[in-house]
């Protein structure tokens, strides 16, 4: 008792400070930087190390796989619910991974902590993609019995099933999305651990193999235990794109040009998330263009920059809508994945431009590195309070914030607190309908986010704007360290 009271005081102590982050105007990038990736441990599955920092989550899914006859056990929890959906959790480790490839020599102690995190996905990725020959894991839990229940993923006790791709039920979406993370994370690994990252690599490229070989999106294959909470909307045309992008970019392998120059991918796009890559994969590869001046990509620049055109407020083109406090205005279910998503590759291609010193034009308006990187800095600085409610959407940063986050471990008492189980529907009642701030904090959390008039409620029960993702997160970590001093 007393070791949890001194961590209560420690909490509390670390918490006081919360309320010095943030000078209205000019946010602390170095700080909302470290708490965004310290949310990772939020959302870990598995095992907790020693290390971990975030206490009051402890050990969960610990027979997951189980069902196969195989270990599947790690990695993280989507959002606010206690399943592992490969498909969005390979894209935040491919973000993640970009990030700490674009932007390392920026993160400073951060960069470990960084690697740690893309580490814990790529753990139990690599299970998934080798734990059985011909068979790529792609999730588990299944999410409609998972959603019935308001329970912390200590307690769980919903049945684990386990889903898979094969030759005979494909996937080319979830495997190509899972190829691109594994080889982005090799090249994050290279110098560090050689072993890790070969094997990685290796991974990466029979993945690659599977996915197109086997064409089929995985939402036909899978059904209601993907759909519609990831749903393969876009198709799988963007994730064979992606991930032959990052297979070149790892390997150098001319195979993988060849074969992304023949899928005639060239659908014009004006968002960049989880399920659709286009955008992603063309600013990706137009750094070939700009920094190694290669005529081959040119294609690709051209796509890049008709993307930022249809982005921007200010351009004849811009099919982007924005809030009158200035926040890029998507869709309204989970806006802020967008506006990390596209800020990333804003700030991305502003670097690029910068180094070049390249400059584009949307009919008649002149746009510069400063013209994407001003757009972006906006975007950041408002997810982190400089808004109209003067509110920080990241959870623990600056003195108001999000305080009833959809997100069950965090609104339901931690074992130390309550050690007895709490079933099914136990934390329904007292928990999820209360109006009382959860009981922890989910530090770094990055939420749904306001509506369309810059309105936010911080209503549990309204998931669309209350409920952090991992996804979210992953696509802000590169712009934090770009801006961090």
């Amino acid at each position: 008792m007393r070791m949890i009271k001194a961590a209560s005081f420690c909490l509390l102590f670390f918490l006081s400070f919360l309320v010095l982050d943030t000078v209205q105007g000019n946010p602390n990038y170095r700080d909302a930087l470290t708490k965004s990736i310290l949310f990772f441990q939020g959302q870990r599955s598995g095992r907790l190390p020693k290390t971990q920092q975030i206490t009051w989550r402890s050990n969960s899914g610990l027979s997951d796989g189980l069902l196969a006859h195989v270990d599947l056990t790690g990695g993280y929890y989507d959002a606010g619910d206690n399943v592992k959906f490969n498909f969005p959790m390979a894209f935040t480790t491919t973000m993640l991974s970009w990030g700490t490839l674009e932007y390392g020599k920026k993160m400073g102690p951060q960069l470990q902590d960084a690697r740690a995190a893309i580490r814990w996905a790529t753990d139990y990725l690599l299970k998934c993609a080798t734990a059985t020959p011909g068979k790529l894991y792609v999730g588990v839990g299944d999410p409609n019995l998972d959603h019935k229940c308001w329970e912390r993923p200590e307690d769980m006790d919903t049945a684990r099933y386990v889903y898979s791709v094969s030759p005979s039920n494909p996937g080319s979406d979830v495997a190509g999305e899972t190829a691109a993370a594994l080889a982005a994370a090799s090249m994050v690994f290279r110098k560090v651990d050689p072993k890790y990252s070969r094997l990685l690599l290796k991974t990466a490229k029979n993945v690659m193999q599977f996915a197109m070989q086997y064409r089929g999106a995985y939402s036909d294959s899978l059904g209601s235990a993907v759909c519609p909470f990831y749903c393969s909307y876009s198709g799988y045309k963007d994730e064979l794109l992606w991930g032959a992008a990052w297979l070149l970019r790892a390997t150098n392998d001319v195979s993988y040009y060849n074969f992304l120059k023949s899928l005639g991918a060239d659908d014009a796009t004006d968002i960049f998330s989880w399920d659709n890559k286009f955008a992603g994969a063309r600013v990706f590869l137009s750094r070939r263009a700009l920094l190694n001046n290669d005529k081959n990509f040119d294609s690709f620049k051209q796509q890049a920059e008709d993307f930022m055109c249809r982005i921007l407020p200010n351009s004849p083109y811009s099919s982007t809508q924005y809030t009158q406090g200035g926040l890029m205005y998507k869709l309204p279910a989970s806006n802020l994945q967008y506006v990390t998503s596209i800020t990333f590759l804003l700030t991305t291609y502003s670097k690029y431009m910068s180094a070049t010193k390249h400059t584009f034009n949307c009919g008649s308006l002149l746009v510069t590195s400063s013209s994407l990187r001003n757009l972006a800095k906006k975007q950041v600085d408002y997810i982190l309070g400089v808004n109209p409610l003067k509110m920080s959407y990241m959870v623990g940063y600056g003195p108001y914030f999000p305080k009833r986050i959809h997100h069950r471990g965090s609104s339901l008492p931690s074992l130390a607190s309550h050690p007895q189980a709490m079933g099914c529907d136990g934390g329904f009642q007292p928990f999820y309908y209360s109006s009382n701030p959860n009981p922890n904090i989910l530090i770094g959390a990055i939420v749904g986010g306001p509506n369309q008039n810059d309105g936010y409620p911080d209503d549990r029960t309204d998931y669309s704007h209350s409920e952090p993702a991992t996804y979210i997160n992953a696509a802000i970590v590169g712009p934090l360290a770009f801006f961090a001093r």
